[in-house]
């Protein structure tokens, strides 16, 4: 049995992960992010919630090929830097170097919503299909494509920002700093927001929650807030199902919680808003499966699929055996650092 070393890093939690080939997580653990704390503080912190999560498993970093880690950013494969991660305040981060101080292990980082969608193709909502897109709804927007099996990010593996795509021009400002993205319409904030321009008075303890529980009630301003909250969002799907065409759409976070009448909603609507929708059809929306687990799952198999020749690498450990695995992650998703 192979085993694999996961980490999905968020703004909130540093979740780790011991992943069979079966894409069984077999361990877990997880600590405070630590959002404001320095990076020295935080990479220590993401070091030893997956020691931690290894030795809960009965093994060392001997037992697995690599270190698998979801982020909320990219990094540039020319400079090697993270390049822009707004929950911890990041930009341009020599976060391999940093990292590489905690471990011997060829480090293979890709975007966290890239990863849950790895993760649910795997082994979730998607796992029937090659090509898949994946929207998370929740504090903010993320995402990532699936294209024939393996994660897609364009020629320098830093595109697919699904949630910094700009849906409405000259818009909300976004907290990327750029104006009218999607993040800002579709997240749960952006919910809220549209919640605060439709009612004359809002509530300070106005939820999420609420507002869908006063939507399958019949309530009248509901319909309105969750109406305009699924044009927006079918206004988005609409954009990527033209250009990608997947078979399937996962929608992850706590907003695709919303319930059956919620995606039928969006379904229906998506049809009708989506060129060539009612002649060619549309991939259908459904709900992710995994929750939390598939950025855990998508980082820990994000170099599984090149095993033939990682194996032979094993134990390994000097700088120049990690850049050359790294390079192979590249590699198998067809790019190349430059």
């Amino acid at each position: 049995m192979k085993y694999y070393l996961g980490l999905d890093v968020g703004g909130t939690n540093l979740a780790a992960g011991v992943v069979t080939e079966e894409y069984e997580i077999i361990s877990r653990k997880s600590v405070p992010s630590g959002a404001g704390k320095s990076v020295e503080e935080i990479v220590k912190a993401m070091a030893d919630v997956s020691k931690d999560a290894l030795s809960e498993a009965g093994l060392k970093e001997k037992d697995v090929d690599y270190w698998g880690i979801g982020m909320p950013s990219c990094v540039n494969p020319k400079t090697r830097l993270l390049v822009h991660a707004n929950c911890f305040g990041w930009r341009n981060v020599p976060i391999l170097d940093y990292l590489s101080t905690h471990t011997q292990l060829p480090i293979l980082i890709e975007n966290d919503g890239r990863c849950a969608a790895y993760g649910e193709i795997l082994a979730g909502a998607g796992k029937n299909y090659e090509n898949a897109m994946m929207l998370t709804l929740g504090t903010g927007v993320g995402g990532g494509i699936i294209l024939e099996g393996k994660i897609y990010s364009g020629a320098d593996r830093m595109g697919c920002e699904l949630g910094h795509t700009k849906l409405v021009y000259n818009g909300w400002e976004c907290t990327c700093g750029q104006r009218g993205c999607l993040d800002v319409y579709c997240s749960a904030r952006g919910l809220l927001r549209i919640a605060g321009e439709e009612m004359q008075e809002k509530p300070e303890d106005l939820t999420v929650r609420r507002i869908f529980d006063n939507w399958k009630e019949g309530d009248a301003l509901a319909e309105k807030i969750v109406s305009r909250y699924v044009d927006y969002l079918v206004a988005g799907l609409s954009t990527f199902i033209t250009i990608f065409r997947p078979e399937i759409i996962i929608l992850g976070g706590g907003i695709a919680n919303a319930g059956e009448a919620f995606l039928e909603r969006v379904n229906r609507n998506l049809k009708k808003g989506t060129f060539s929708g009612e002649e060619i059809g549309v991939p259908r929306v459904v709900r992710a499966k995994l929750g939390n687990d598939a950025g855990i799952i998508g980082a820990a198999m994000l170099g599984a699929k090149q095993n033939h020749t990682a194996s032979a690498k094993r134990h390994m450990g000097r700088a120049d055996e990690k850049l050359e695995m790294e390079a192979e992650y590249d590699s198998f998703f067809n790019r190349q650092i430059q």
